[in-house]
């Protein structure tokens, strides 16, 4: 059978386009698909399952929301990241930024690796730059299909699964198998064990903030039982610096201070807020009483003074005294103030920045800003405070010496209150029955005047008036 070579030289020049055009296919596939070698070598040690709002979310926000965030007037190429849906859209190029489960698909990696200058992200001019790390944590992130999480304080917290390590170098402690894979995912050995009063000193000084007494060191060296650290560690616990060690953090945050802080920076009386928060701590009181006793403790059912005390929380804001200040001005930067801090402590949200504009890296409008202090707006205060003095309205806080007094005095207020009760009961019986009242002899009275009666007032009277004109008669002068 002979063979046509026109075929033969048309069939191979058909494979050799099918050829070529198989190679580009699979060299575009290529490009795309794999990470670079560093990339990769990252990729292996990261943590096996990877979070948004606690990895992805803070590399998106610092790199990427100046042009791709929430402020519509800064944003290009019609892309955000802060939103979900807006997010894993089409974009107008076809292209998509995020893929479920797929790296190869998502634009994203793409303009991280690229070592164009027109397209690589963050562009050059930013003077910002994404680590090998973080782009291996998007890489996975998104290969483990992108789950987006809202800010982790709007959904409730759960008991999270505690890691399951092999040849655990720690003690029995669900916490050290946080910390040993945290290590490991780093590639960090952990430090040589210390000695007992190396290990003494960095735990005194983690929970309360002070260094050991010769006396702690002398007793934990001597003391020689398996659990003679865990014995030092409840002690610590339950002292007071350990409480004044984790009162001092939320004491920043409730913007504690025991002056003003504006004009003449008169004093405030702030201590009992803070021996509050001391012992809150040291009872280790549950977070939602924490929370609840220092936004509406005046409103808790049958409160007392230690709840009020509690909401000095929201009162511990700047004041302004200075006379030449416009009061409502102030007191709408109050009611500001209050609304940005709560948010800060209870939402981990910068709320303040939507005061003047939307939020620039998060999503909250202006508009969303004032109705949360829309909540604080019926406060009633004046808006400029006293130079010299605490801002009405005040408690008065006494002592036990002081209470028993008190209560004492109103005892016998309420005993003598019973007396009067009982003679005013006897004398409206005595009226209701016409009994004449006692009438108690009065000695040695000058004269007597009946009020129902005056008759005999002014006779005397003439009668004196007649005697006088007598004696100027037979007055011979």
């Amino acid at each position: 059978m002979r063979i046509n070579p026109f075929i033969v030289s048309s069939a191979i020049r058909g494979f050799r386009k099918c050829y070529v055009l198989v190679c580009l296919l699979l060299l575009s596939f290529s490009c795309s698909g794999p990470l670079p070698e560093e990339v990769e070598q990252v990729y292996e040690s990261l943590p096996k399952y990877v979070d948004y709002n606690f990895h992805i979310k803070p590399i998106l926000s610092d790199r990427c929301y100046t042009c791709h965030g929430p402020d519509p007037q800064t944003r290009k190429a019609g892309l955000r990241l802060d939103n979900e849906e807006e997010a894993f859209k089409k974009l107008q190029s076809g292209n998509r930024a995020f893929v479920n489960g797929s790296i190869n698909k998502s634009e994203v990696i793409h303009r991280l690796l690229s070592k164009e200058p027109d397209k690589v992200m963050p562009p050059p001019e930013s003077d910002l730059t994404v680590s090998y790390r973080e782009i291996a944590l998007i890489a996975k992130w998104i290969d483990q299909g992108s789950e987006w999480k809202e800010h982790w304080s709007f959904f409730p917290i759960k008991n999270p699964q505690v890691p399951k390590i092999k040849n655990k170098w720690a003690r029995n402690n669900e916490i050290d198998n946080y910390i040993q894979e945290t290590l490991l995912q780093l590639g960090i050995e952990p430090s040589f064990k210390a000695d007992k009063e190396h290990l003494l000193k960095r735990v005194t000084m983690d929970l309360t903030g002070l260094p050991p007494t010769l006396a702690d060191i002398d007793a934990f060296l001597v003391d020689q039982s398996e659990d003679a650290y865990e014995k030092v560690v409840d002690q610590l616990m339950q002292s007071d610096a350990h409480a004044e060690r984790l009162a001092m953090e939320w004491m920043d945050v409730a913007r504690y201070s025991d002056s003003h802080g504006v004009s003449f920076d008169g004093y405030r009386t702030s201590w009992p807020y803070r021996d509050w928060l001391i012992q809150a701590f040291k009872n280790n009181m549950p977070y939602s009483e924490f929370i609840t006793h220092q936004l509406a403790g005046d409103l808790i059912e049958n409160t007392d003074d230690q709840s009020k005390i509690a909401t000095a929380f929201l009162r511990m804001n700047p004041l302004e005294a200075s006379a030449g200040s416009i009061p409502e001005e102030f007191r709408i930067e109050y009611v500001n103030e209050r609304a940005s801090v709560t948010g800060a402590a209870l939402l981990g949200l910068t709320l303040e920045c939507a005061k003047c504009h939307d939020h620039k890296f998060d999503p909250i409008t202006q508009k969303e800003f004032y109705q949360v202090s829309a909540f604080f707006n019926t406060t009633e205060e004046y808006g400029l405070a006293p130079t010299d003095a605490d801002r009405p309205p005040t408690l008065i806080l006494l002592n036990n010496k002081e209470k028993l007094q008190i209560d004492s005095m109103v005892q016998s207020i309420m005993t003598q209150e019973k007396v009067l009760k009982g003679i005013k009961k006897e004398k409206i019986v005595s009226f209701k029955y016409n009994r004449p009242l006692i009438k108690s002899p009065v000695k040695g009275h000058i004269g007597h005047y009946a009020f129902n009666a005056i008759k005999p007032y002014k006779k005397e009277i003439k009668k004196k008036d007649k005697d006088k004109d007598k004696e100027k008669e037979s007055d011979p002068g």
